[in-house]
Parts: structure tokens; sequence; C-alpha cells
């Protein structure tokens, strides 16, 4: 009896994956409102047309998208345990006050206070979401992201 609840539960699990799968894929597809232009729909005869406001912010007003930028970052003080294993850096053995770096790519990668780092194939950018905040300020380098981290 429980086998079979269990089979369904995943059949069911697998079918809400399949379906919220093909709705990323629909949503991808769409041209984002930031990239449309907004075309202006002929005036009836006799009329002025006025120019279509947009709704969005002006360009220089908005926050950068996952796109636009190179990657995130966060300050991590505690150590950082990953499959019940304290990580530690494998240059200097630090293993804790971390700068966990989330890549364009979906890699995570840390960095130690003497500037090491590490790619970690443990971590993805799902566990790098789950555990940051949100973003308080965006920095145009490196540099002044980390000092920005105290590092």
């Amino acid at each position: 009896m429980f086998f079979r609840r269990r089979a369904r539960a995943d059949r069911e699990f697998r079918e809400a994956q399949r379906e919220g799968f093909a709705l990323l894929q629909q949503l991808a597809q769409e041209p984002s409102p930031f990239e449309t232009v907004q075309a202006e729909a002929p005036a009836p005869d006799g009329l002025d047309s006025e120019a279509v406001v947009s709704d969005y912010p002006p360009v220089e007003l908005r926050a950068p998208s996952r796109q636009d930028v190179d990657g995130f970052m966060m300050r991590w003080g505690q150590p950082l345990v990953i499959d019940e294993e304290v990580r530690t850096c494998p240059q200097c053995g630090a293993y804790r006050d971390w700068i966990v770096f989330c890549m364009r790519d979906d890699s995570v990668w840390l960095r130690c206070r003497a500037g090491h780092e590490t790619k970690e194939s443990s971590l993805d950018a799902a566990w790098y979401n789950r555990n940051s905040g949100p973003v308080d300020r965006y920095h145009p380098t490196l540099e002044e992201g980390l000092r920005h981290l105290g590092h």
C-alpha cells in the first residue's frame, strides 16, 4: 500500500516538474518588457497622435538584471558545513569568514580571507539563492564589492 502511494506521489511530482519546466520555457521565449519597443497606434483621421509613454522607469534608474552582472557575492562568517563536513581553504586551511560567489554560469566559488579562491562543486545557484539575502547594492568592480563586505 505504501509503495503505491509513493509511486503515485512520485508520478505527480514528476508531472508537476514537467509542467513547471514547460512554463519556464514558455516564459523564456517571451520578450523582456524592457527590450520591447512599443509602437505608436495609428491615430484616427483628424486627431493628433500622442507619444506612447512607457510604464517602466528610464534605463538609468533600473536595477541590473541577472544577465547584466557577472555574479553575486555574500559574506559567510561562520564555518561552512557541506555534507556534514566543514570546508577549509586548500591553500591556507581557513574554515570561516568566506566570501561566497555565485557566478553567471551558476557555479559557486569560495574565497577565504587570504584571497584564495576555490570552486565548490557541491554548491549551486539554488543553494546560494536559499542562503543569501536581498541584493543591497551593485558594485562596478570586484575590489569594491570585497571592500564593501569587509575583505
